[in-house]
């Protein structure tokens, strides 16, 4: 009989209380940047949004383009405005670029738990990482609109005392936003009271 070796004992960070339930129906795989060497983050458990959250951006968008349209086409055809071509076009053109890259977008956005902060990164070229510490955390705010509420996502809000760190995650599992809500208020109560 060979000897297994012993289970890893749980880890008590901050962390390992909302990773049991934080990536169901999530995206599988966090896109990295090509230049990912640049990324001064160590590496880690990075949890993502739902893939819903690319369908409610691809409604929104596709209505707002079907609208630029048909108001294109009213212009030009009943009153001849030939300037509604050219403005209506270029709206069209960004429309169609913004919805063909969401699906690329929203797998690029991820946080991760650490031990005193929440790591915060969105973005292929344009990158943003954030990094808001627990005991900074003024308020955390659960938001979701008509067709994020008839998804089951929300956006869970962080507000800093600077305004610049404040961090808004899109497109989480209402069971998600709500437990990690709970949990960032809870450890964020912790850290302050060490302030």
């Amino acid at each position: 009989m060979t000897n297994s070796p012993a289970a890893p004992e749980p880890d008590p960070s901050p962390s390992s209380t909302t990773d049991a339930g934080a990536d169901e129906a999530t995206f599988s795989k966090l896109i990295e940047p090509r230049s990912a060497a640049r990324l001064a983050i160590e590496p880690g458990a990075w949890h993502q949004i739902s893939p819903k959250y690319v369908w409610v951006q691809l409604i929104s968008n596709g209505a707002v383009l079907i609208v630029v349209v048909a108001v294109t086409l009213a212009l030009w055809l009943l009153w001849q405005q030939w300037w509604a071509l050219i403005a209506g076009g270029i709206v069209s053109v960004i429309l169609v670029w913004t919805i063909a890259i969401t699906p690329r977008q929203a797998r690029s956005i991820g946080y991760r738990l650490r031990e005193d902060d929440l790591v915060f990164r969105r973005g292929i070229l344009w990158q943003r990482i954030v990094a808001v510490p627990y005991g900074r955390m003024q308020l955390i705010d659960i938001t979701h609109g008509p067709l994020d509420r008839g998804f089951g996502i929300a956006q869970l809000k962080f507000v800093t005392a600077a305004a610049a760190t404040g961090v808004t995650i899109p497109g989480l599992p209402q069971a998600t936003a709500e437990t990690l809500r709970d949990h960032l208020v809870a450890v964020a109560e912790t850290r302050r009271t060490g302030l």
